[in-house]
């Protein structure tokens, strides 16, 4: 194992006791749940990264035809699903805290994220509908780069256009209340750990499909 694999393994260790160990200031409507940002917020973040390193692969494949590309983007979209989805569970965790609703049609950016992730769902259908391998990448790569552009338009542009439960409307404390200064020292280092483990579950899941598509060809 790599060193950095250990630091990750050391970092997020530090930053999930920290996130429900450190003191936080009392925020209004959020209070103790605030806590829930160094887990929510970073797992949306990790989720676009894996994304736009889909997105790398899907177009290098358009251009070099190498099906080891086609499968570096597709687990790196799969990945960042898995982070997407653990973005929802715990965001449907603070709506059941703070909003009183495990979840809620009246909240546009929870809706818009689950329409974010059944996109994605999608392009695995469409992976799954193709026996011919090279076809299959083709086509996918092609929906990968359409749904990787619709993601930020559905997770923020749109989003800020909408009224919203979300902080920062209707009197939820904005962000950069949130992130007050005992918050920060967390948030910034759950971000670059967040996005490390998910690089290195990438990673491992990639080299597992390279040594499955190379054991099909051999």
């Amino acid at each position: 194992m790599k060193v950095w694999k250990y630091v990750i393994a050391v970092w997020m260790t530090i930053v999930i006791a920290a996130g429900f160990l450190i003191y936080i200031p009392e925020i209004p409507i959020l209070e103790q749940t605030a806590r829930n940002i160094f887990f929510h917020v970073p797992m949306w973040m990790t989720m676009f990264v894996l994304f736009l390193i889909s997105l790398w692969y899907s177009i290098k494949y358009l251009n070099d035809a190498n099906l080891q590309d086609d499968v570096k983007a597709s687990s790196a979209a799969t990945v960042g699903v898995v982070f997407g989805i653990c973005g929802l569970l715990t965001g449907s965790l603070w709506a059941r805290f703070t909003w009183g609703s495990w979840w809620t049609f009246a909240e546009p950016k929870m809706n818009l994220a689950a329409l974010a992730l059944m996109i994605y769902v999608a392009y695995f259908v469409l992976r799954s509908a193709f026996d011919d391998r090279a076809k299959r990448a083709k086509l996918s790569a092609v929906y990968n780069i359409f749904a990787v552009t619709t993601v930020p338009f559905l997770l923020y542009i749109v989003p800020r256009q909408l009224t919203s439960l979300h902080p920062g409307a209707d009197g939820n404390p904005a962000f950069s209340e949130i992130t007050a200064d005992e918050l920060r020292f967390i948030l910034y280092p759950a971000f670059i750990g967040f996005i490390a483990m998910g690089y290195w579950i990438y990673e491992i899941y990639t080299r597992y499909n390279i040594l499955k598509l190379k054991a099909e060809n051999s």
